[in-house]
């Protein structure tokens, strides 16, 4: 692919890095391919974004991987008259109707059979799509407007709608038809050998390669991961300044709650900014899946174990500043039990992000639901309306649980009653690690949900899948 000047480039360019142009990644996609050394290989336009210098050099690598056996199939709106003469045989659609199917050189004395041979000055390429384009319906009726002003436009005064008809007539007709029709008939006779799976990868090993991969994506995602921890280390810096110096009196409990409230739910919807780098995601995964190249437990489990050491990174580092800057309850234990807790509610986050992406496939409508969904969440978590039924405190419970205060001189309150006075929450049978185990099966709700939308959405929705159903409907 004469990518060799580019080996040590990041395909995606961030911050002041440019990478790779757009022809360039084209190049890269098919390289990809080719590394599986197909026997057959679909190409949706392999010349786009490619100047003239670039598509003729593609051509001529892909005329010689032809010559080694690999059949190839693209699909070219406009070519060259040197890459036009590098193919074997062309098919030409007209809104679904096959206009010519056969060899190259015989489709110039198809058009001329049908009385619409190719002008002595003009591409062969560019004279097929002018007269099978209805498009050009359009510059028609302008020429013809401008005619009398402007001089004649006689060249270019053809009725596509005529063309069309008259060519698909003239193929029906021809022997070209009826020796394509013949070899369909020949080869849906007879029965070919059985594929057999050659040096495929197992799971364990799809698992990794994701999983490494995933890391690099998501190392070089400065928008998601690292701008998303310097923000929440900066959310955590502002409100453990604002609510620094509470001391752990009964007047201060309202006040400590209100803390650790504003610093999870703002924390956790900063997890919106990853809407891009999820959505880039799940297209990867749609190509590769229509591909037979991974599947949504492969892809699923690679990314959740990347984005481990991230969302930790994330939860240890902002949780300690906001930690320690309120003065929360003293204790190792006490600590850790928050920066696990921050750590599942970014996981559940995540999940969730990955779940509207997965079912939206928009970035604008994923960030407007997740922004919805966030809101929601937050004035329904009992600080704005209070409200007695809600699930157990979990953080709050892990700052008040076990402690008491004095009330007057004589009688003290437990932290329990404490939150019931201030914060009206009841106590009851759930404990820390419970709400623990429901945020952790929160997550892994989240991601079956994302397994069953991968299933049923995406590899329906993807582009390469519908591109491969046009080919079946073709052949039938």
């Amino acid at each position: 692919m004469s990518l060799g000047e580019y080996a040590n480039k990041l395909i995606g360019g961030h911050c002041y890095m440019k990478g790779l142009s757009s022809g360039e990644k084209r190049r890269v996609s098919i390289a990809r391919e080719l590394v599986m050394r197909p026997q057959v290989l679909f190409i949706d336009e392999p010349l786009y974004h490619l100047d003239s210098v670039s598509a003729l050099l593609m051509m001529v690598t892909l005329k010689r991987l032809a010559s080694t056996g690999c059949t190839l199939i693209f699909t070219i709106y406009q070519s060259s008259t040197e890459v036009f003469g590098l193919y074997d045989r062309i098919c030409l659609l007209s809104n679904g109707n096959t206009l010519f199917f056969g060899e190259t050189l015989a489709c110039l004395q198809h058009f001329s059979n049908a009385g619409f041979p190719c002008p002595i000055m003009q591409s062969p390429s560019d004279h097929f799509l002018r007269a099978i384009n209805t498009d050009f319906d359009r510059i028609i009726a302008m020429c013809k407007t401008w005619q009398d002003e402007n001089g004649d436009f006689s060249n270019i005064n053809m009725d596509t709608a005529v063309a069309i008809r008259t060519l698909e007539e003239t193929y029906r007709s021809s022997a070209d038809a009826a020796a394509v029709e013949g070899t369909i008939l020949r080869l849906t006779e007879r029965e070919g050998p059985s594929l057999k799976s050659k040096g495929k990868a197992n799971s364990a090993t799809r698992i990794a390669v994701l999983t490494w991969r995933s890391l690099l994506i998501m190392s070089r995602e400065w928008k998601y991961y690292w701008l998303r921890l310097i923000l929440c280390l900066l959310l955590a810096s502002c409100v453990g300044t604002s609510f620094s110096g509470l001391g752990h009196s009964l007047s201060f409990v309202g006040t400590r709650v209100a803390a650790i409230f504003v610093f999870v739910s703002f924390a956790s919807l900063l997890s919106i900014i990853g809407v891009p780098a999820q959505l880039k995601e799940v297209k990867v995964y749609a190509c590769e899946d229509s591909n037979q190249h991974s599947g949504g437990i492969v892809f699923l489990t690679g990314q959740i174990l990347a984005s481990f050491p991230f969302l930790f990174l994330i939860s240890i580092s902002s949780s300690l500043v906001f930690y320690f800057l309120v003065g929360l309850r003293t204790g190792f234990g006490f600590m850790m039990y928050f920066v696990l807790n921050f750590f599942m509610c970014l996981l559940v986050n995540e999940g969730l992000v990955l779940v509207v992406v997965t079912a939206l496939q928009d970035m604008f409508w994923s960030i407007s639901t997740l922004l919805f969904v966030h809101v929601v969440m937050m004035l329904s978590a009992g600080y704005f309306r209070i409200r007695s039924a809600l699930p157990g405190p979990g953080l709050l419970e892990n700052e008040y649980d076990g402690t008491s205060f004095a009330v007057g001189q004589v009688r003290t309150i437990s932290g329990y009653q404490a939150l019931q006075n201030v914060y009206d929450v009841s106590p009851d049978d759930y404990s820390k690690w419970r709400n623990l185990v429901i945020l952790s099966l929160m997550a892994l709700a989240c991601r079956l949900l994302v397994f069953l939308l991968l299933h049923f959405c995406v590899k329906k929705n993807s582009s390469l899948f519908r591109v491969l159903c046009c080919k079946l409907k073709m052949n039938e």
